[in-house]
């Protein structure tokens, strides 16, 4: 584990199965699409679960929830084959509706018994807010909450929702590692340097929420990590990194 801003050149070899999961389609590829493309390169097998099928995110007065729901899924699906990632589940929660109850927990400790993730990724749920310019979306907060409440107890414990054990004989599973993206608190990095293009390809599958693919691209670019310029890292996406014991 790298602490205080120290970069992460690669989580444990032994570390096989990732498990990204997220509010909304082109979440993974903004907050942390050059990490799964690097761990994608390492031979990890990456999952994503999308909580919601992004229905909501559209200025087009013409569009409608169900036809977004089909061209945001097609390209949440495009964008994670550019990074290298196998499987994207969608659970197709209303977007910005998310809360995190206790179905939503289920359904998630269901899914991290079933693929048996060594480590999970997912939003910061203590992140209301970025610097003055940006508040932090509801979702966001709403899936971490209900991811970290799946990771721990549920998908560790038979008898947290006992029926996932009595009727479908999915034992109980223990996460090594979870990773916060965009987080409050970062204590490591990941440096990216060589999977940026591939991240920056990645976005440019979300044509339906991109406006301007070139700036969007440019201020990818121009998100040079200053503190580790001179070592020739020069991009790196930062995580809260947990070792569970």
């Amino acid at each position: 584990m790298s602490e205080n801003g120290n970069t992460e050149g690669s989580t444990d070899q032994a570390l096989q199965r990732v498990m990204g999961i997220f509010a909304h389609p082109d979440d993974p590829e903004f907050f942390s699409g050059g990490t799964f493309a690097k761990w994608a390169t390492e031979g990890k097998r990456i999952t994503f679960v999308l909580a919601t099928s992004g229905d909501k995110g559209s200025g087009d007065l013409g569009m409608t929830s169900d036809v977004l729901v089909g061209i945001r899924e097609a390209e949440e699906r495009a964008a994670a084959a550019r990074l290298g990632v196998q499987d994207v589940v969608f659970l197709r929660y209303p977007d910005g509706e998310l809360q995190p109850t206790l179905a939503l927990r289920r359904q998630l400790a269901r899914l991290i018994r079933i693929k048996k993730p060594d480590i999970v990724v997912t939003n910061d749920p203590t992140a209301r807010w970025y610097g003055t310019g940006y508040l932090n979306h509801p979702d966001h907060r709403a899936i971490g909450d209900a991811a970290l409440d799946a990771v721990f107890p549920a998908a560790r414990d038979h008898l947290t929702f006992p029926e996932l054990y009595r009727d479908e004989g999915l034992g109980p599973h223990k996460v090594k590692q979870v990773y916060l993206c965009g987080p409050r608190e970062p204590n490591a990095r990941v440096d990216v340097t060589d999977f940026l293009e591939k991240k920056i390809t990645a976005l440019r599958e979300h044509k339906s929420q991109i406006k301007d693919m070139d700036e969007m691209a440019r201020r990818q670019r121009d998100n040079i990590d200053p503190e580790f310029a001179g070592d020739g890292i020069r991009y790196t996406e930062s995580f809260r990194v947990f070792e569970l014991r």
